[in-house]
């Protein structure tokens, strides 16, 4: 049987899988890879993020490329966020080797719809419904040339997908997604495939932790809503540890953490130190007010923490309700924090978290998913 090669058009240096959409993408080139498939990895660099050896020794190849970030990644007719990632070095890469395409988010589409690419198989993952996750993120934000720019880059976003249609096949991260775009492009096939996360596995610790937590990226909006909603409506009301961890918290934040003497905030922690404490927790406390896309933090704490308290909005179209504990308000979280807060994880409840979890989010079962789908389109 001969050899698969894919290459896959990344949205940012996945390594380390430190955050929600890098962690998709990391442990699905790593599956893919141990499942025989040669990857050529092509990865904008931005930021903090740099060219990274585990990568490589992954990947058949792996490329970078300058993100054109500020001014020069502006357009009046593109989203920033695909023009800033459009490298003309980018497209010729591809075009060195003959194999499918696989653009990871609508960010890296700059070339979907390029002539040259024209006989390739290109699969779409959206990580979200782009557009109406800027309009979200621009009803938020309180800085108001911010706003304007999330305002902005939904209306580009909107105008910009009918070149999506140059895609042979979408497989989306969320059930709704997946619904929207099946609608949206009835040409092309379409798969619900959910995302890849870093356990094989449920490694949650039996028995009683130590806190409550909240983590995620709290230099982003709806995180750092969600964030505020605790420390300001649920946490001074519980009577047990509370942590707000996450990246670059701003100094209301921290400030308001400070000010509760049950609680404390840790800021940027390592991989190492996040670890410990999604193991730590008793019991993970993660609202969203923001249904869109997948949350990468959900299943890393339904794989490896104990009790997991949510919101509607934080399970919407994942299939994942039987798993948590659901709470539509601030009393109600307050009230099952409670119930929750000495009661130990058993046998019983893993058995019955693990049977939800495999239903969709089995990792080698869908890296298999991918590998079948182009085998089918290369016979």
């Amino acid at each position: 049987m001969s050899t698969l090669k894919l290459h896959i058009v990344a949205f940012d240096v996945p390594f380390p899988p430190d955050y929600g959409g890098a962690i998709d993408v990391f442990y699905k080139v790593k599956k893919l890879s141990e499942a025989g498939v040669d990857i050529y990895l092509h990865c904008p660099v931005y930021g903090d993020r740099k060219p990274a050896a585990a990568l490589e020794a992954l990947c058949k190849q792996v490329w970078y490329y300058p993100r054109r970030t500020g001014i020069r990644g502006l357009s009046l007719t593109w989203p920033y966020m695909v023009y800033s990632r459009k490298h003309p070095d980018l497209l010729r890469n591809l075009l060195k080797v003959d194999a499918p395409v696989f653009f990871d988010g609508l960010s890296t589409t700059g070339f979907l719809s390029a002539p040259a690419l024209q006989d390739r198989l290109k699969i779409l993952r959206p990580q979200n419904v782009e557009q109406d996750y800027y309009r979200q993120l621009a009803k938020r934000e309180k800085h108001l040339l911010k706003r304007i720019y999330y305002e902005l880059e939904a209306l580009l976003i909107r105008r910009y997908e009918s070149r999506l249609s140059a895609a042979n096949a979408f497989f989306t991260v969320a059930q709704h997604d997946h619904e929207f775009f099946k609608k949206m492009y009835p040409a092309a096939e379409h798969e619900y495939l959910p995302s890849f996360q870093p356990y094989d596995e449920i490694a949650t610790l039996q028995g009683n932790g130590d806190f409550i937590l909240y983590h995620g990226n709290l230099a982003l909006a709806e995180n750092r809503e969600a964030a505020l909603f605790l420390l300001q409506k649920v946490f001074p009301f519980i009577d047990f540890p509370c942590v707000v961890a996450g990246r670059h918290p701003d100094e209301e934040l921290i400030k308001i953490a400070g000010a509760l003497p049950h609680c404390r905030l840790v800021a940027n922690p390592g991989m190492e130190e996040m670890e410990q404490l999604i193991a730590g927790a008793q019991i993970h406390v993660l609202p969203t007010f923001q249904n869109t896309g997948l949350k990468l933090k959900l299943l890393h704490a339904l794989f490896k923490g104990r009790h997991i308290v949510v919101n509607p909005e934080m399970v919407h179209g994942t299939g994942l309700e039987e798993a948590c504990r659901v709470c539509e308000h601030a009393d109600s979280f307050i009230a099952t924090i409670q119930s929750l807060a000495r009661l130990p994880v058993n046998k019983d409840l893993l058995e019955k978290r693990k049977s939800v979890l495999m239903r969709d989010y089995d990792n080698r079962r869908n890296a298999n998913r991918i590998v079948t789908y182009l085998r089918q389109k290369s016979l």
